[in-house]
């Protein structure tokens, strides 16, 4: 039985699963969301010039730290070792890893859209067009696929379909 969906506390390869990382990739923001965050943060310096020109400038900055920290610990990491796959917070042994297909441009949109099945585990960024999804095939687990927007789609695919150390 696989082990789906682990909690966000729960260890995973990071912290103690066997086996080297054959793959790492962390979804960060595009520059744009970056920009939109800091437009957001001075944003406030207008709302609260008319009652303090000083309020607005510290409300700025604690806008801009929050904004910055939810942007990072909302990024999510993907990462393949020997043994296991873990995307965002779910987590699966590679033994359950069917057939995994990269998709960019119009595929990836109808991935993403018109051909998703609403039982699949999703994670995607709208910043990142190119998605992977992985096929699902532990007989207990009704997911029957996983998608994830990545970067590196190529690479990702090479890494899920390396079976040596199984």
């Amino acid at each position: 039985m696989s082990t789906n969906a682990t909690p966000a506390g729960s260890t995973g390869p990071a912290s103690g699963t066997p086996g080297s990382v054959i793959y790492q990739e962390r979804l960060w923001p595009n520059f744009w969301i970056w920009l939109i965050a800091a437009g957001t943060a001075g944003a406030v310096i207008f709302v609260l010039a008319p009652i303090s020109l000083t309020t607005g400038y510290i409300a700025a900055a604690v806008a801009a730290i929050i904004l910055v920290v939810l942007l990072i610990v909302s990024a999510p990491r993907i990462t393949v070792t020997e043994k296991t796959l873990q995307v965002g917070r779910a987590q699966i042994e590679r033994k359950f890893v069917g057939q995994v297909d990269a998709f960019t441009g119009d595929d990836a949109t109808a991935q993403r859209g018109t051909e998703l099945n609403g039982t699949a585990y999703m994670c995607f960024r709208g910043w990142i067009q190119p998605v992977v999804k992985i096929e699902i095939t532990d007989e207990a687990d009704r997911t029957p696929y996983w998608i994830t927007s990545t970067r590196r789609p190529n690479q990702l695919v090479a890494a899920l379909s390396k079976r040596d150390s199984q």
